[in-house]
């Protein structure tokens, strides 16, 4: 889908804020209600716009370890893999990526107990783990969710 500057206008509005009224986006970008409802369902529709979602603080919720994890899995095990890691309660992400690693994942834990369980008790026992690293998330400077449009 090929988006012009007043879908990107539209975008940026709702990453700032999903919440916000179409009839305030289209007081910002001086349109109707009606045009920017059906351009964001136009959007929606094309898989531009993949839902909303509330930006939870794990810290708050109780979750106050996360770490990246690099696994080293057999060849010709990725697809099982992929289906286990994306099933385990406190995977964030789980990213294909080259190099060392042939995948990437972000957790989130309760505490450093709960991350030790995690990956000894689920990741580590799964069949086609080969290895992995893991590197505790110590202070997160800068995080953004936001798209450069």
């Amino acid at each position: 889908m090929d988006l012009d500057d007043t879908d990107r206008a539209i975008l940026r509005a709702l990453q700032n804020d999903a919440r916000k009224p179409f009839s305030e986006i289209a007081r910002e970008i001086d349109m109707s209600s009606a045009t920017v409802h059906d351009r964001v369902n136009r959007m929606e529709e094309a898989g531009v716009i993949r839902g909303y979602h509330a930006d939870v603080d794990p810290k708050a919720v109780g979750f106050g370890t996360s770490a990246f994890v690099g696994l080293r899995v057999e060849q010709g095990r990725e697809d099982e893999t992929l289906d286990r890691l994306t099933a385990i309660d406190g995977v964030q992400e789980v990213n294909l990526t080259t190099g060392e690693w042939d995948i990437i994942l972000r957790v989130v834990a309760e505490n450093t107990d709960h991350l030790r369980e995690l990956m000894f008790e689920r990741i580590a026992d799964m069949d086609g783990f080969a290895r992995s690293q893991t590197m505790v998330v110590l202070g997160t400077e800068y995080e953004s969710a936001e798209l450069p449009l």
